[in-house]
């Protein structure tokens, strides 16, 4: 523990505070130096030293509260019994407020005691006919620097409290905010679940169905509908993990993310659903942060997709990867009548996460129609950007 721990360390201080401090200590040397320069306080330089010690650690009251109110008392009682007229400053007023103000009420009504004390010997030391006239000022002026310091602890108190409160609102109400968004995306999940699971099922269980009813009359048509039946399960199996947290079996069937490695899987899943697809890889390939790859694999993902939807049954399309001098450009075109397709009732958000994936790697997404039919998407990510990250 520190022999004099500060109740307000002076680097924390501005300079605002310093200057006030200054003023003080110069407006109490001012008003009681007059008192030490009377003509029967004897030797004179000796009273003007006793004021400026008395005047001086005013600079530091509002770091050390006590210890300067008890350094005033100390240097009063050693002058007392030099001159009692000698130790007349409002040094100690200004040191009892300050300890109201920024210490303990015990200690304040201790302090103010020990004040009031002082002063009533000092005045009967002092003698003359009309020596209750000072001692009722003294004990006036210590009731008003203790009633003050009171009311200044107090009030900051109070405002101390308001802030603590308001804070503490808003973190309950951010923390509300937090939980109502937890229940709604827990519902959003639990509605998802019932409605997506069960579809997903049912097209599965009908796509198991067709296959075995087609398997004599058309394979080709059988291996499609065996192909659709995977993917509704694949599709089934990821909603399940996305919507629920994951148990300790989840943690040894859990699939890594897509990546640039799984392209040629994707393709060949478009390939057997119908589109023909062409796959070519230009430059030198470079290493790519699993994020970027996923970002990459997901446009991929969704161009091959909307092709599937609107590009028509005699469509097809090329995925081209480019790796040119600090970027990676992904295009992918088809020659069917995306352009041309009767618009959906409600619009997708395939085309907003394409932009937002690319964007956070510094990219960007071009989408429209292609010259004479079909549809491009080209989006390009800057590898410095993904070098930083």
């Amino acid at each position: 523990m520190k022999a004099f721990p500060l109740f307000e360390h002076p680097p924390a201080r501005s300079v605002r505070w310093w200057m006030f401090d200054v003023l003080v200590t110069v407006l109490v040397a001012f008003f009681s130096l007059p008192y030490a320069i009377q003509e029967h306080v004897e030797p004179r330089p000796l009273a003007v030293v006793v004021q400026v010690a008395l005047a001086l650690p005013i600079l530091l009251r509002r770091i050390w509260p006590t210890k300067v109110f008890a350094w005033l008392m100390l240097v009063s009682a050693a002058a007392a019994l030099w001159n009692v007229r000698s130790i007349v400053s409002f040094a100690l007023v200004v040191a009892l407020y300050t300890v109201a103000a920024l210490e303990s009420r015990r200690r304040a009504l201790a302090a103010a005691g020990l004040l009031e004390c002082a002063a009533i010997i000092a005045v009967i030391r002092q003698g003359g006919p009309y020596w209750w006239h000072p001692a009722i000022l003294g004990s006036g002026m210590v009731v008003a620097a203790l009633g003050l310091g009171l009311y200044t602890a107090t009030r900051r108190a109070y405002l101390k409290e308001l802030r603590d409160r308001a804070e503490r609102l808003e973190r309950e109400r951010d923390q509300q905010k937090e939980l109502a968004a937890t229940a709604e995306r827990a519902r959003i999940s639990r509605e998802m679940h019932d409605i997506v699971a069960h579809h997903l099922a049912v097209m599965i269980a009908l796509s198991d169905g067709a296959a075995a009813a087609s398997a004599g009359a058309s394979p080709r048509a059988a291996e499609a509908m065996r192909t659709v039946s995977a993917t509704g399960r694949q599709a089934l199996a990821d909603t399940r993990r996305l919507l629920r947290e994951p148990s300790e079996a989840d943690e040894q069937d859990r699939h890594p993310l897509p990546d640039l490695s799984g392209l040629d899987a994707l393709i060949e899943g478009v390939r057997a659903a119908g589109l023909p697809v062409s796959y070519e890889v230009h430059g030198a390939p470079v290493t790519l942060s699993a994020a970027a790859q996923l970002a990459v694999y997901r446009l991929v993902q969704e161009a091959l997709t909307n092709t599937l939807k609107h590009g028509g049954p005699a469509a097809s399309a090329v995925v081209r990867l480019s790796y040119l001098p600090g970027e990676l450009r992904v295009d992918i075109e088809d020659d069917g009548a995306g352009a041309t397709a009767p618009a959906p009732r409600t619009p997708g958000r395939g085309l907003a996460g394409m932009r937002q994936r690319v964007q956070t790697f510094g990219g960007e997404v071009r989408t429209g129609p292609r010259s004479p039919a079909g549809w491009g998407v080209s989006a390009r990510l800057r590898l410095e950007t993904e070098a930083a990250a």
